[in-house]
């Protein structure tokens, strides 16, 4: 499968789902988007499952080294369980069986105690996550995993959206997840991008009537 052909499905995954709408939407930032992604409506065993074979094939196709994978409290356990899974199934993995961890919000003060839970933080570790916005998580993430040792060697999302943060007379110079890859120096991974969005507007009749609004959003906010 061509990593276009990988990616539109994905897009068309979501699509189907729910997952990513088209319309009029008042995000987080305060922005009127013309499209939304809430990867928590992947809430199911089937989508939950799928995803992480989306995951996975992203990460594999990427050709970073990793030796485990790191899910930041709290949509980052679901992601990291279940792709962690999806990786000791894939064909190119060849039987490597990858462990997984992920933190907690607060410390437990009893049994095993402390903020982490899996597997020990070692070697080439993969943050993965559903988008990066203000890049919280992946700050916290860093920090644990090198408190502990370890390497942070990604970060892993679904869909990057390729947006520039601010208000509109002081935008960015760089989105999100250009600005976390370029201050810890770690490749960031997306299964799909605003650009993967885009070709599916130009190509699909059915969806038309939504590409002016996309494209003008971009026009304003998006990055190259």
């Amino acid at each position: 499968m061509s990593q276009f052909s990988f990616r539109h499905d994905f897009v068309r995954f979501s699509l189907e789902q729910g997952v990513l709408r088209f319309g009029e939407f008042r995000v987080k930032s305060g922005r009127l988007s013309p499209y939304f992604f809430n990867a928590g409506l992947f809430n199911s065993g089937f989508t939950v499952g799928r995803l992480a074979g989306f995951y996975a094939q992203a990460l594999v196709d990427s050709g970073v080294s990793f030796d485990m994978l790191f899910g930041p409290a709290y949509k980052g356990i679901p992601l990291a369980t279940a792709t962690a899974v999806a990786l000791a199934n894939h064909a190119q993995m060849k039987g490597r069986d990858i462990p997984f961890a992920f933190n907690r919000k607060e410390a437990k003060d009893h049994g095993e105690g402390g903020t982490l839970v899996g597997a020990p933080l070692q070697g080439r570790v993969v943050i993965i996550d559903d988008v990066i916005t203000a890049g919280t998580s992946v700050r916290e993430s860093v920090d644990l995993i090198r408190s502990a040792g370890a390497e942070p060697a990604a970060v892993l999302i679904a869909l990057d959206r390729m947006e520039r943060a601010g208000p509109d007379d002081a935008l960015s110079a760089h989105s999100a997840v250009q600005e976390v890859s370029e201050r810890y120096g770690l490749p960031v991974i997306s299964i799909a991008s605003l650009s993967d969005i885009m070709q599916l507007l130009e190509q699909d009749t059915s969806f038309s009537q939504h590409r002016e609004a996309v494209a003008a959003y971009r026009a304003k906010y998006g990055v190259v």
